[in-house]
Order: C-alpha cells, then structure tokens, then sequence
C-alpha cells in the first residue's frame, strides 16, 4: 500500500517538477535574460490566453472528446470585437466582451449540437469543420486585415490583456517590479471555479462519469447528450474568454492570427495529467501543463530560436505527451488486471 500510494504521489508530482527542471535548465543557460522578474511576469501574461482556452479542452477531453475549433474560436471572438469597434464605433467594453463571447458559445453549443443531435461518430468531425468555418468567418468580417485597437478607445478592455496589478517604481521612475499580469490573476480565478465546479457539483461529477465510463452514466440515468452539448459550449465560451484576453494582450484582430492555440491547449490538458480516453484530469494540472508550454516558447524566444525551430520543438512535447498517455493507460490498465487477479 505503502509503494501504491508513493507511486501515485509520484505520478502527481512528476508534471510539477518537469516544469521546475525546466525553469532550471533555463535559468542555467541564460542566467542573465530568464530569471528576470520582468521575464517572470512576461511568462505568465503569455501562458494566459493558453490557460484560459486550455480549460475548456480541458472538460471535452475528460468525456473522450476533443475541440479542434477552440483555436478560430478566439480568433473570432477578437474579430468580432475588432469589427464592432471598426465598423460601428462600440466602445464599450461590457457590450463588446458580450457580443465577443456571444459569437465563441454559440460555436460551442453548435458543435455540441453536431455532436450530439445528428450523431456524428467523434468529435474530431464535427469540431475540425467548425475549426475551418470560423476561421473563414473571421477573414470575411476583417476583410483578411488586421484591426488596431490602440487608440479606440477601448483602454479598459485592453486593460484585461495587457495591464497589470502592483507596478512599482524607484525615485527616478525607474520600474523595479512590472506588477503580477490582469490576465493571469483572471486565470486563477477562473481556474478556482473550475476547480469547485468539477470536483464539487453534480454536473462536474457527471463530465467525468461520461468520459470514464459512458455505460454507467447512461444506467445511472445522466443526460449524456445534454452534458455533452454543455462541455462543448463551455469550450466555446473559455474560448471566447482568451479571445477577449488576447484583445489587450495582442493590441489587433487577426484572421490569421493563433495558428498554435489548438496543439497548444490539447498539449497543456495532456501533460497535465488529461488522456484521450476520457475520465481524467484536473484543472490544476492543466495549468502546470499550460506553464511547461509558455516556458519553451519564451526560452525558445530568448536563445533566439527561429519559428522554425519553435514548431519542431513544439510538435516534439505533443508526440511526447500523447506517449505518456499511451504509456500511463497502458500502465493502469495492467495494474487493474492485475488487481483483479
């Protein structure tokens, strides 16, 4: 008992301290560009819009699904608002961060509907077709150009992306500490109530039974279909959320912006302890996972890496990670055999 309970105490730390070997071996190599506070907090305004889409991957992976289309979702989500700023001169920022994660859930619930309604056999379809419509939807709005915020006056929304809490300064006016990001704040909220929602209520509960075991979910008489659509309008909405994040963060709308969002939340959600098999995962080890992503990319960025590069090492934590799922499922489904013995 001893050796099971070391070995899952094991398999919840070994995320975390993948992330401080991380930060270790860069702090080694650029000890006078990676430990930097004003780095610090860079990192973490970065691996907010991540974090944010990551969560709602998050609920469609632990029911066996998957959400390709989180990526254009933001982008959408950043155009609409760009495009009501642009063209019809909304300023306000309530009424453009509702119009923005309007557009992202009603693409979610869209395809929890494919999903669910017409029976389509995985997600994968449903969502990798949606993936293509709302990104074509965010060129035909944007006219394929990107849309400046700066001087829109939409200071306060930009300000959820870009501003930050606690900036200090000496006597000469020099910053001595940039202040902790709005954006990542955000993110420990939302990830707070994540974290009550699906550990502690009923609907969270059912998210996990339907991905871990359908059969069961199905006898014990959960909705299966309408926790489905839900998951896929929550996806939407997180979505919609970094969207609106990265208004601020990016400072412009972009059809063609946020190539990388997908693989990005996928691989967070799955080094976080998420499998595709369903029934796993917490929201707090996605968040790990979504700081091991931002760690490469701006290690990757300060030792100068080409974006060439960035993709091959990218694409290479991806395949890692799926590996690791592969292997740990192997692993539990041989200790269960084995217990049953």
């Amino acid at each position: 008992m001893k050796k099971n309970n070391s070995k899952e105490l094991l398999q919840k730390l070994g995320t975390l301290l993948a992330l401080v070997i991380l930060i270790a071996i860069f702090c080694f190599t650029m000890p006078d560009k990676f430990p930097k506070i004003g780095n610090i907090m860079n990192i973490l305004k970065q691996a907010s819009i991540n974090c944010l889409i990551a969560s709602g991957m998050l609920c469609a992976l632990i029911t066996a699904g998957i959400d390709l289309s989180v990526g254009s979702n933001c982008v959408l989500c950043t155009c609409t608002i760009g495009v009501l700023v642009q063209s019809f001169g909304i300023t306000n920022p309530v009424v453009l961060a509702l119009c923005g994660l309007a557009v992202s859930t009603l693409a979610g619930i869209t395809n929890g509907l494919l999903l669910t309604r017409l029976d389509l056999p995985h997600p994968f379809v449903s969502t990798m077709g949606m993936k293509n419509i709302l990104w074509g939807l965010a060129l035909v709005i944007t006219g394929s150009k990107s849309i400046g915020f700066t001087g829109q006056g939409v200071d306060s929304l930009m300000w959820l992306g870009g501003g930050s809490i606690g900036r200090m300064t000496d006597a000469s006016g020099k910053v001595t500490f940039p202040g902790i990001p709005v954006s990542f704040i955000l993110v420990i909220v939302v990830f707070f109530i994540f974290d009550i929602f699906l550990k502690k209520t009923a609907l969270g509960r059912q998210i996990y039974c339907c991905g871990g075991n359908p059969e069961a979910a199905r006898l014990s008489g959960i909705p299966s279909k309408n926790v489905l659509t839900f998951v896929y309008a929550l996806s939407g909405f997180m979505a919609g959320m970094a969207g609106v994040v990265s208004v601020g963060r990016l400072a412009s709308a972009n059809g063609n912006a946020g190539t990388t969002y997908d693989n990005d939340a996928i691989a967070a959600c799955i080094v976080g302890g998420a499998s595709f098999t369903g029934g796993k995962g917490t929201i707090w080890g996605t968040l790990i996972g979504a700081m091991i992503m931002a760690v490469i990319r701006n290690g990757l960025n300060l030792m100068g890496a080409s974006n060439d590069v960035q993709y091959i090492v990218i694409g290479a934590v991806i395949i890692l990670a799926v590996t690791i799922d592969v292997v740990r499922n192997k692993m539990e489904a041989k200790a269960r055999k084995m217990a049953a013995v």
